[in-house]
């Protein structure tokens, strides 16, 4: 497939994030760890004009606003983060049910609209919901590049199973930012 920038889409992953759960410390701390190479790939989606999916668990929100699952997850740990990465008027958001971004959202029917058939995929957790995500790209025929500065999990074996797993299952490119 082509990789080309005019079919590429940037989809993070559940970046807004109150890690209030156990183990979401470790979450935490593996995400403070990616962020700068976060920042670096939205700047570089913003520097190329692609298109930037925030795809989110919607914290029985339901409502597809942004502004309200911030307001639900913004707390001292979590501030820094969603500071940094909340999505600007430009973006698109898109809440989930469940790990996948796929699943039971619009996500397939935006990027056929926006004709993307290249995906960027970065966030948390990388073993779960990436790795839920990256599958449903491949079964969709979506070609994926995983970053693996881009991606946390709680623990990083897992983290580093799962890009194992997408890269040698999927075809995922791992290649760092």
């Amino acid at each position: 497939m082509d990789q080309s920038l005019s079919n590429t889409a940037v989809v993070f992953v559940d970046i807004i994030n109150d890690f209030d759960f156990d183990g979401g410390n470790d979450l935490y701390q593996n995400t403070k760890e990616i962020l700068p190479h976060l920042l670096k790939l939205k700047k570089f989606a913003k520097d190329n004009n692609l298109p930037i999916i925030y795809v989110n668990d919607h914290y029985e929100l339901w409502q597809a606003d942004f502004n309200k699952i911030i307001d639900y997850c913004k707390n001292e740990k979590s501030k820094e983060i969603i500071e940094l990465l909340t999505p600007d008027d430009d973006d698109y958001f898109l809440i989930k049910p469940q790990h996948s971004a796929f699943f039971q959202t619009p996500l397939q029917s935006l990027l056929t609209e926006l004709e993307r058939t290249h995906l960027i995929m970065a966030g948390i957790a990388g073993d779960i919901c990436i790795l839920f995500s990256a599958q449903d790209a491949y079964m969709y025929k979506f070609s994926v590049r995983i970053p693996e500065n881009c991606m946390a999990s709680e623990l990083k074996e897992n983290n580093d199973y799962a890009l194992y797993l997408m890269h040698s299952v999927m075809d995922a490119d791992i290649t760092p930012v």
